[in-house]
């Protein structure tokens, strides 16, 4: 049986739309309006047009955040992606780490992405599991009743090579310099950072568990299912995939099935600042992108 980590009130969250500007050199959003609870941000998420790709000015239902979290075990790099159910589009993908950036949040989206890694990314070792750090900065722990987290050890999250064009919220540039792109058919703005995960020298049999958010019965809840981690690494090598999907159980890695596997829209192809795709095929992404040699089962201690 799943385990029930956490209970929210769905209507307690509040976001705000938003007014978009993009040129060939730059994107800007502000928000417009008033708050949006998240029924009526959902009513919003509906199709829009942009007639230019590169220049463009749109108005847009929410601001989203993605984390592609890049996890170095053994001297491999992998990328962290997670099952999801989307129960709006009716589908079930692989996707990066991402949430939706709450009113108070979206002039500073880098806190509401390194709280989703604390909320959907959870890290079990022999000894319990991991809290993590971004620079100064403790992320919450929001299982901390249910689940006993480690004191003397944690792991860190720090920035990679941010994007090359500048996003801001108005006359605020990102310093984090994430990608984002306008997805149409869900008319939402979505910044994507790129972090590194790092895990503390002293752990031992390590197991990766997505934890996320479900309604039920008016209640958003978060469960914990040990027979379905649904979180998987994707291995690099010299920055391109393998082609492999794995899974990471008690320090071992197994090869998980990709047949029939759709990724999310983030690893779609994107057209200046537009994605035009609702997800994208795993062997039309890999085609798309090209792959490296395959790494073959190991152990990660």
């Amino acid at each position: 049986m799943p385990r029930i980590l956490a209970r929210k009130d769905p209507s307690a969250f509040k976001t705000l739309p938003l007014h978009v500007e993009a040129s060939s050199e730059s994107l800007n959003y502000q928000s417009l309006g008033r708050p949006l609870n998240f029924s009526q941000m959902l009513e919003r998420r509906r199709p829009v047009q942009v007639n230019d790709n590169r220049r463009f000015a749109v108005e847009l239902a929410n601001l989203g955040v993605s984390v592609r979290l890049t996890l170095n075990l053994q001297g491999r790099d992998y990328w962290l992606l997670v099952r999801q159910r989307r129960q709006d589009r009716g589908d079930t993908v692989l996707k990066l780490i991402s949430g939706y950036v709450p009113a108070h949040e979206l002039n500073l989206p880098l806190l509401t992405a390194i709280q989703e890694v604390a909320e959907e990314c959870l890290i079990e070792t022999s000894e319990g599991w991991l809290a993590g750090r971004f620079a100064d900065t403790w992320l919450p722990t929001p299982y901390q009743r249910q689940l006993r987290y480690r004191e003397a050890s944690h792991f860190r999250l720090s920035p990679l090579s941010g994007a090359a064009r500048p996003v801001r919220n108005g006359k605020l540039t990102l310093l984090e310099r994430p990608e984002a792109y306008v997805h149409l058919p869900t008319a939402s703005l979505q910044l994507v950072y790129d972090l590194r995960l790092e895990l503390p020298r002293d752990c031992h049999q390590i197991s990766l568990f997505h934890v996320d958010e479900v309604l039920q019965d008016r209640e958003l809840v978060a469960q914990l299912e040990r027979r379905r981690p649904d979180i998987y690494l994707l291995p690099l090598h010299q920055g391109l995939p393998t082609g492999e999907l794995l899974t990471l159980r008690n320090g071992e890695f197994n090869t998980a099935s990709t047949r029939g596997l759709w990724l999310s829209e983030s690893f779609a192809e994107q057209d200046g600042w537009l994605v035009h795709d609702e997800r994208v095929r795993w062997r039309d992404w890999l085609s798309r992108v090209g792959t490296a040699r395959p790494m073959g089962k190991r152990m990660a201690g």
